[in-house]
């Protein structure tokens, strides 16, 4: 009787996630504009602000009305931004300056520039050490900073070019590195890498989020698929296909959904049933090329970088195809539930 009660409980829960995970769609757009092209947004949950990288600048906006804020100039090659929120300062990744910009995080006026390492791409942002890392591809390095002074204390020595970034359970920093097809774990306060994890199954992984309480993370690959890693032993839970061009992963920890960006136009939505039981929901349709994301932990909505980007081929077969944003299309999209 009791394993009737337990199965027929698991399908109610199965049932609802899967009910609520297609009351997700695209609710609003908010328009920036312009030709540049993007990388990473980032969501300032309490500040209410969004951050998107946009070619020589980052535009912020009002992450609840997508009203203009203002914008941080002058940051060429910009992939990624990070909010340390003990100093309000904020933070910015200049891929082709191989320099990070220091701004006001209220006023957004420029404070300093400080040279990192080699090609900074992803950014994060550690509020116990406040210490601020950036994954430096060109030099396949971290670089740490401090998060009040901007001084650099430091160099995690990865050996690998990182992409996403979460905090694992045993305090370390877990980044994922997209050419060794591994997770790399290290202490934020020493700067020694701790794990190796290898992701059997995951080429080139750009999406990392995590559950910290029952100690998982959640990988997305350039492979169409994504895993489900049991952080403690490093050992694989599951593994489902995702849709192309995936570039970034999110977890909300209340309705208990794992949610991958892809590039193609959609986002993968799996449910967690329990630690160690996941089923695939059906995805969200967005719109072709917004592959990378920001959750919103406040409102438990999804903030997506998109434009209509026009694929030219080569003119012969060893030139890359040419791709052009279409004025008037730059917008990031807010995905949430009716």
């Amino acid at each position: 009787m009791k394993a009737s009660v337990g199965f027929v409980a698991l399908l109610f829960a199965v049932s609802v996630a899967a009910n609520a995970a297609t009351d997700y769609k695209v609710q609003n757009r908010f328009p920036i504009g312009g030709t540049d092209g993007w990388d990473y947004i980032t969501v300032d949950s309490t500040a209410r602000r969004l951050y998107v990288s946009h070619g020589v600048r980052v535009n912020v906006l009002n992450a609840d009305t997508g009203a203009a804020v203002g914008t941080i100039e002058d940051t060429p090659g910009v992939h990624g931004i990070a909010i340390a929120s003990s100093s309000n300062h904020g933070f910015t990744t200049n891929g082709k300056e191989n320099m990070v910009s220091i701004f006001d995080a209220t006023t957004l006026a420029l404070i300093k520039k400080v040279e990192v390492g080699k090609g900074p791409d992803g950014i994060f942002y550690d509020a116990g050490t406040n210490r601020v890392f950036t994954n430096n591809h060109g030099a396949h390095n971290i670089t740490a900073l401090d998060g009040t002074s901007g001084d650099i204390v430091g160099t995690v020595e990865v050996a690998g070019d990182g992409e996403g970034v979460v905090m694992g359970k045993d305090g370390l920093v877990y980044v994922a590195l997209e050419d060794k097809n591994e997770l790399c774990g290290f202490d934020p306060k020493s700067l020694e890498v701790k794990r190796h994890i290898a992701l059997d199954g995951i080429e080139a992984p750009t999406g990392l989020a995590v559950d910290a309480k029952n100690d998982r993370f959640f990988v997305g690959g350039h492979n169409k698929t994504m895993l489900v890693v049991n952080g403690l032993t490093g050992k694989k839970v599951a593994s489902f296909p995702t849709g192309s061009g995936t570039d970034s992963a999110g977890f909300d920890d209340q309705a208990r959904l794992v949610f991958i960006s892809n590039g193609e136009g959609n986002i993968t939505v799996i449910h967690q049933v329990s630690a160690d039981k996941y089923v695939a929901e059906a995805p969200i349709t967005t719109q072709a090329s917004a592959k990378t994301m920001a959750f919103d932990p406040k409102t438990r909505k999804i903030f997506l970088p998109a434009a209509t980007v026009v694929v030219t081929p080569g003119a012969d077969a060893t030139q890359k195809p040419k791709r052009s944003v279409t004025a008037g299309t730059f917008a990031v999209l807010v995905v949430g539930q009716d």
